[in-house]
């Protein structure tokens, strides 16, 4: 079992052990995950970074850009750590409105999981999540089809782990009947916690729970007593939801993203405050 300094500690995705405290890379594309970033060396700076920090599980999808962050990632850190493990998710497109379109016909799913393949530069995708629902949120019905066509794709040996996001809890559990899954990824955060129950039920499963926008996404996190919190423990509002996040469930990976590595080690140094009893029970009214 690896050890690190990182806050949280690690995690183990089947076979495959993380740093509990991740990246997320999709800010490093152009304004609203559209086109390059506008400065490439900062971009590629902060990656190496990342690695640098010993953080172990850095997340992507083709679509940012699109196909601007695994390029990125390529450039940065390729040939890749044996200890760094890349994250992929597909299922959603982008169009030339900037909009999530759902790609989710077996043919897309092929093609996504190749694009991923050779713009990262792998033979094996470590992880790879189906993206479901759409922009505004998960949606019910059937993920039966796409999903046994990850299946198909993980048995070629082209995918070693699978998962899904955007998820409701009804196709968790289909997933789950067709196929091993190794974690969900959902949006989840301090003032958003439609998910508790399903949390607490994977991390009794030991399956893993990634929350994107752990920090209220593109409009932050406001919240009296987040920042009455933050101002008792001498911290920012946005470095208490990361500490609640990693001692809300031990299942929880963070993936934050920045494009500055300042912003990183701020992160970072955030994530790993210790929140007391009278803390967690003031900052739980905020859900």
């Amino acid at each position: 079992m690896s050890t690190t300094s990182l806050p949280g500690g690690t995690w183990t995705l089947g076979d495959l052990t993380v740093t509990r405290f991740g990246y997320g890379a999709m800010q490093l594309t152009g304004p609203w995950v559209m086109g390059p970033p506008a400065d490439h060396d900062g971009a590629l700076a902060v990656l190496r970074e990342v690695v640098a920090a010993g953080i172990t599980h850095i997340d992507t999808a083709d679509a940012y850009g699109p196909h601007v962050t695994n390029g990125l990632i390529r450039e940065a850190l390729y040939p890749y750590a044996d200890s760094l493990h890349i994250v992929t998710k597909i299922g959603a497109d982008r169009d030339e409105k900037g909009g999530w379109p759902p790609a989710r016909r077996p043919d897309q799913l092929r093609k996504a999981v190749h694009d991923n393949l050779d713009r990262l530069g792998l033979e094996t995708l470590d992880l790879v999540n189906l993206r479901l629902g759409n922009a505004e949120g998960p949606l019910p019905g059937s993920i039966a089809e796409p999903f046994e066509t990850l299946v198909e794709l993980q048995q070629q040996g082209l995918i070693r782990h699978l998962g899904i996001s955007n998820a409701q809890p009804e196709q968790v559990a289909q997933a789950q009947s067709i196929a091993p899954i190794v974690c969900v990824q959902n949006m989840y955060n301090l003032a958003y916690r439609q998910d508790d129950e399903l949390i607490d039920r994977l991390a009794a499963e030991n399956i893993a729970y990634v929350p994107f926008f752990p920090l209220g996404g593109f409009s932050p996190l406001q919240s009296e007593a987040l920042s009455a919190v933050a101002t008792r423990l001498n911290a920012t509002p946005m470095s208490v939801a990361l500490a609640w996040l990693l001692q809300r469930s031990p299942n929880i990976l963070l993936i934050p993203g920045t494009k500055s590595v300042t912003h990183l080690r701020e992160n970072i140094a955030g994530a790993g405050l210790s929140l007391t009893a009278d803390d967690l029970a003031e900052l739980d009214k905020i859900g």
